[in-house]
């Protein structure tokens, strides 16, 4: 009986401590990683990148930003919420950006503009390029996602 008394008390003490159920001790011994809770979202993070000219090779990035639309929009993007219930409401197909507003009249000068968005959306692999004739028309085929 002594035994059992005796045993009882060592894993009543060794609970208290923290050093059964973890394996290792305490529980702020486990990696971080391990501690990070799971997301109930897909990925959506993109990079977005205006560039001069038609999108050659070596053509230097005039401006880029970041987009993050799970779970919260966020990013460098000076409009994270107006550009993520952009590409939301197209599903992220970038070829079906429209821009909503009043339309816009622009010159007919040709001076080519890239855009280019890489990334995940909803946890799919993403790379898109499109060229306009000019940031007229550029700021024309969306309202936020390539506006900055």
């Amino acid at each position: 009986m002594r035994k059992i008394a005796a045993a009882g008390a060592v894993i009543v003490a060794l609970l208290t401590n923290g050093l059964i159920g973890t394996g290792l001790g305490s529980a702020a011994a486990a990696p971080a990683e391990a501690m990070k809770p799971l997301s109930l979202y897909p990925p959506s993070a993109l990079v977005i990148s205006i560039e001069p000219g038609t999108g050659d090779q070596g053509a230097s990035v005039q401006r880029a930003v970041t987009l993050s639309c799970a779970p919260t929009p966020s990013g460098t993007h000076p409009a994270p919420g107006a550009a993520c219930a952009e590409l939301k409401g197209v599903q992220g197909d970038f070829n079906a950006l429209v821009a909503s507003g009043a339309p816009r009249l622009c010159t007919q000068v040709w001076q080519p503009v890239t855009v280019r968005a890489d990334g995940v959306w909803n946890g799919k692999r993403v790379s898109h390029v499109q060229t306009y004739a000019n940031s007229c028309l550029k700021a024309a085929g969306s309202e936020a996602v390539f506006n900055f």
